[in-house]
């Protein structure tokens, strides 16, 4: 092995402590005052934005403020998430030589590919899925996202290893409608549902650090947090446990209404579900379903990652490009069919003037 990075497990806190860690950890690995270090950590009840989304337009807040789950903002990109105790948080904090890239999206591929390594070596058929997904059979059991400060780099993920699908459900705001699967229930898995899974999280974590010492080629030792980080940590959270912080994009959720669409098709009757960012003219996410036959199954969760925030105006292409690039069975089923009942959903014309 090589350079000696650290590993250190931060325990149980609140989303806002461990946001205010987030923020500790990579300005001060921006300063090296600290070494590249792996982090585990848990949360309690919490749903937690990505860097750029607006509460409201994200998750059930009515419910979250009924139920005690504590909303709340990372300093990283990628998708909304439900955490609670039951969930492992991994965390990475680099830099740039580290990873040997500057574009968040090949940092996401390397960094993925090496933690789903660790979960196939539970027995779990594990894969990397873009953008910041961990899938198994297309379902996602762990989601990120990541951030740059400087030549500072902070990969971060969510791992649900026993979560409750119904709470999921109630806190986040998802498509899910007219017949279209459950997003939730369809495409989030969790570790405790692969049979000969175990659920020994200091198992996941040993083999999370091989993965990444592999990876990187460098040799883990267990650590501490420093003065200097405890002394960040608490500058930042005075700064993030506030209100001020989780509405710091307050965009309302009318401006991202769930849109149902239906389209009868020589294969059956093809649904979905959307939400629908009106002002930027993209689709945040999307659920597709119905009666008709796709194989492999996975196909319609890979399909739905693959157009996240897609603009209206890529729909098209985007569709088509994602059936070009693999072989599915769909009798009496065409890539127009999709573009057609996404069309339909969002209103407008069937035809579009420039596919």
């Amino acid at each position: 092995m090589g350079e000696i990075w650290r590993v250190i497990d931060t325990g149980l806190r609140s989303a806002a402590q461990n946001i205010a860690l987030n923020r500790a950890l990579l300005e001060a690995r921006h300063a090296e005052e600290i070494p590249s270090t792996l982090r585990f950590l848990r949360y309690a009840p919490c749903a937690l934005l990505a860097c750029r989304q607006s509460p409201a337009q994200e998750f059930d807040l009515d419910y979250c403020k009924s139920g005690n789950v504590a909303v709340q903002r990372r300093i990283t990109g990628g998708e909304a998430v439900y955490a609670d105790e039951t969930s492992l948080g991994w965390e990475l904090y680099l830099h740039r030589r580290d990873v040997g890239a500057v574009d968040i999206g090949a940092v996401a591929k390397r960094i993925c590919h090496a933690a789903a390594s660790a979960m196939a070596a539970l027995g779990v058929d594990a894969r990397f899925r873009p953008r910041h997904d961990i899938e198994v059979d297309g379902r996602a059991i762990s989601r990120g996202g990541g951030a740059f400060e400087g030549d500072a780099l902070l990969y971060q993920g969510v791992l649900q290893i026993d979560s409750d699908a119904g709470e999921m459900l109630r806190v986040l705001r998802a498509p899910a409608a007219n017949g279209a699967r459950t997003p939730v229930h369809e495409c989030i898995a969790d570790l405790k549902n692969p049979p000969g899974v175990g659920l020994d999280t200091a198992r996941i974590r040993s083999n999370m650090i091989a993965a990444f010492e592999s990876e990187f080629e460098v040799e883990f030792q267990d650590g501490d947090l420093s003065l200097t980080e405890h002394a960040r940590y608490r500058r930042a959270l005075v700064e993030i446990d506030t209100p001020d912080w989780i509405n710091l994009m307050r965009e309302p959720a009318s401006d991202a209404p769930i849109c149902d669409g239906a389209q009868k098709c020589a294969g059956g009757l093809l649904h979905v579900s959307l939400i629908y960012d009106r002002i930027a003219r993209r689709i945040k996410q999307v659920c597709f379903g119905g009666d008709v036959a796709v194989n492999p199954p996975r196909t319609l969760a890979d399909l739905e990652a693959a157009l996240r925030d897609t603009a209206v105006d890529r729909l098209a292409n985007n569709i088509r490009a994602f059936f070009a690039g693999r072989a599915v069975d769909m009798p009496l089923l065409a890539p127009d069919d999709f573009i057609a009942v996404v069309r339909r959903a969002l209103k407008l014309p069937l035809v579009a003037q420039n596919p």
